[in-house]
């Protein structure tokens, strides 16, 4: 319905994420994908949805002198927020468990930012999900670290996976967003365009 609309418009997914490739599949959208490095660095007076903000646009920059008239850039970046800070990406398996062992037992916030670009026009939202762990043991957490390896997971977990399943007892706002993207406002926004 939505790639109807659109058909005049060329979108252009700037992430090499498979969840979010497969959510744009769902969607029912024709894309293209398009990967360029960036260093996900952000400043330290930046808090809570400006991180996700900074970094979602940081990482459509590099694409600013090649947009096209109809193409819609998307590009996006996701923080667990935690006792006032950002968890991002695990390096390491301690790492993952420091990680994890402070989510055990605490409600965190899930933040993911979108950010739609074209050659005259930056529009960026962001969706904000509150997840509660149960009390994690140390052997749920080096299972999982071992078996799933989540080091391309901002707070080291995947919802949809074995820790997601048997840890998560509580869950506020959207599902999807905590996965990776939230497609009804990626819905909303897109419609929005036209």
């Amino acid at each position: 319905m939505l790639n109807d609309k659109l058909k005049n418009y060329h979108i252009i997914l700037a992430s090499g994420s498979p969840r979010r490739q497969q959510f744009f599949k769902d969607l029912g959208l024709d894309f293209d994908i398009r990967l360029k490095p960036v260093k996900e660095e952000y400043p330290n007076r930046l808090h809570h949805f400006e991180i996700s903000d900074y970094l979602a646009q940081l990482k459509a920059l590099p694409f600013k002198d090649e947009l096209k008239e109809q193409d819609i850039l998307i590009t996006s970046d996701t923080i667990v927020w935690h006792n006032n800070e950002a968890l991002g990406k695990p390096t390491s398996e301690d790492e993952a468990f420091f990680m994890l062992n402070a989510l055990s037992n605490t409600t965190h916030e899930v933040i993911t930012s979108v950010c739609f670009t074209t050659k005259t026009l930056q529009k960026t939202v962001n969706s904000i999900t509150k997840v509660t762990f149960k009390k994690l043991t140390s052997e749920e957490i080096e299972y999982y670290i071992k078996t799933y390896k989540p080091y391309d997971k901002a707070g080291a977990y995947g919802i949809q996976e074995w820790i997601g399943k048997i840890g998560i007892t509580k869950i506020e706002g959207s599902y999807f967003n905590v996965v990776g993207l939230p497609t009804d406002l990626v819905y909303k926004t897109l419609n929005s365009f036209l």
